[in-house]
């Protein structure tokens, strides 16, 4: 009889146990959904006039480099020695602080103080005055050619930068937001021009330089981490030709600064 009663009971109502076990579905499938897609990430920093981070940059960076008209110029014998120069992309690193400043929940200015560490490596091949041979043409007649010699000049820098870029964001999707920067940085070297004029190419230890980039802002529960690539390029012409040596200070007529950086921003 209890039995009987039982799923007698359980007939007459089953409609609303129906009904009632979908609704409550619906509900942890909600609530399931606001965790994995939802807005996760409440801190409410997004909405804070100023807030803070630090990042953690690796970038690739080298000279620019443009002959001077006279390179070419036979009439000139101290550029005869030097057959050809190519600066090189070498990495580095660079560790800093983020400011930011909200203007729109999509337009920021941001301040990134910064220390970076650089490379820049210059092949210089110079003709050693030997002579080799090369075959040409289709009986392989072979014509003499001048040797050359190949020397890797490297200038360390360590860095300060202060850059400031204004960032605009897409809207919010989710835990999810794409991201453009645009602006420029002043640099200086940590080491005195005395110091810089010691090095194999010298330079000038002061630069602005433009940059831009794009990158995503992934929301966490406490935190926000947004990876970035930068490219920057220099303005300045930092190539001090009287303070170099006699076999490249005619070659050179400008060099400057260019990098790619990959920063991971935490916020």
């Amino acid at each position: 009889m209890q039995t009987t009663h039982f799923w007698h009971q359980f007939h007459l109502r089953r409609a609303k146990i129906i009904v009632l076990s979908l609704l409550l579905g619906c509900v942890v499938a909600k609530s399931n959904a606001q965790g994995y897609f939802g807005l996760t990430n409440n801190s409410g920093s997004d909405d804070k006039f100023t807030s803070y981070g630090f990042f953690l940059g690796m970038h690739t960076a080298s000279y620019q480099l443009r002959y001077s008209p006279e390179f070419l110029n036979p009439a000139v014998p101290a550029n005869n020695a030097i057959h050809s120069i190519f600066p090189k992309f070498t990495p580095g690193f660079s560790l800093g602080f983020i400011g930011i400043l909200r203007f729109h929940d999509q337009v920021n200015m941001i301040f990134t103080p910064k220390i970076g560490f650089y490379e820049y490596k210059v092949d210089v091949n110079y003709f050693d005055g030997t002579s080799a041979t090369t075959p040409t043409g289709p009986d392989n007649t072979a014509i003499p050619s001048l040797g050359y010699r190949s020397e890797e000049l490297v200038n360390e820098a360590t860095m300060v930068e202060l850059p400031v870029v204004f960032k605009y964001r897409s809207m919010r999707f989710n835990n999810t937001r794409m991201f453009f920067v645009a602006g420029g940085s002043y640099l200086f070297n940590t080491k005195a021009q005395e110091e810089i004029n010691l090095d194999p190419i010298v330079t000038a230890g002061r630069d602005f330089t433009v940059e831009a980039g794009m990158g995503f802002e992934f929301y966490f529960k406490y935190f926000k981490f947004a990876p970035e690539i930068r490219f920057s390029h220099g303005i300045n012409n930092l190539y001090l030709a009287d303070k170099n040596s006699p076999e490249i200070q005619n070659a050179i007529e400008s060099l400057r600064r260019k990098g790619v950086t990959i920063l991971l921003n935490f916020q």
